[in-house]
């Protein structure tokens, strides 16, 4: 099956690399509080609807201020190490931040560090189909997922063969490149230039079988990123 679309899990001792944007709070949340707005972040139930597989939480996160010592973007990758795990259970993306120092005296070659601020955002995580019940109860499930043979949301296994939906990593890919490279279009998967957020995407981001990245699975089936979606979907999925 080629369906999964993609989502994010706490793996601990890890994170990984994104793009974080600010969007108008009106119809996304609502606030549980004592009217003085200091309670509680929740989602609203707009929000909920639109995202209803997924768990919407707020989680803090690092925002990338500066790289010590770094040149043009291509080069930026370099500082993150290339120890990823998978975050979820279809694809995910996982870095791991290494490196506070210059070139040693051995002439040692080390990786200079990220500078960042800590903040909080929204993300929408891995769930479970138990929570999807329990939230949407079994008739809409049977509805959205069971009429269409789809038994389970969340319950694919390393040893499933579940694979990405074509047009939507094509999507993904395309934005992660975009975010590095305004203007620029993309030409081929083994073009490594891609800047942070791309690299990132292709090589810390892996299947159901938690081994092969998206760099790999691409250069496997080359096909994919030639695919165009849907007229009607052709803005929301370009990229």
């Amino acid at each position: 099956l080629e369906m999964s679309s993609l989502s994010v899990e706490y793996a601990e001792g890890h994170s990984f690399l994104c793009a974080v944007f600010e969007v108008p709070n009106e119809g996304l949340s609502a606030i549980i509080s004592d009217g003085s707005q200091t309670g509680n972040w929740i989602p609203s139930q707009a929000f909920l609807e639109r995202e209803e597989e997924f768990e919407i939480v707020m989680v803090p996160y690092e925002e990338v201020e500066s790289v010590d010592d770094i040149g043009p973007s291509d080069d930026i990758a370099a500082v993150v190490s290339e120890k990823g795990t998978i975050t979820d259970g279809s694809e995910g993306v996982d870095y791991d931040r290494d490196g506070d120092s210059d070139e040693d005296g051995n002439g040692d070659e080390t990786i200079p560090s990220i500078k960042t601020s800590s903040k909080s955002g929204i993300i929408c995580r891995r769930s479970t189909d138990e929570a999807y019940l329990s939230q949407w109860g079994k008739d809409h499930f049977q509805k959205q997922y069971l009429d269409y043979g789809v038994k389970t949301i969340w319950g694919w296994d390393e040893n499933s063969g579940l694979r990405p939906c074509p047009v939507y990593l094509r999507h993904c890919v395309l934005a992660s490149w975009n975010s590095d490279n305004v203007g620029c279009e993309w030409s081929s998967v083994d073009d490594e230039n891609g800047g942070m957020c791309y690299n990132s995407f292709l090589d810390e981001t892996f299947l159901v079988d938690r081994k092969t990245t998206v760099r790999e699975y691409l250069k496997q089936f080359r096909e994919i990123m030639t695919l165009e979606p849907p007229e009607e979907l052709k803005e929301r999925y370009g990229g």
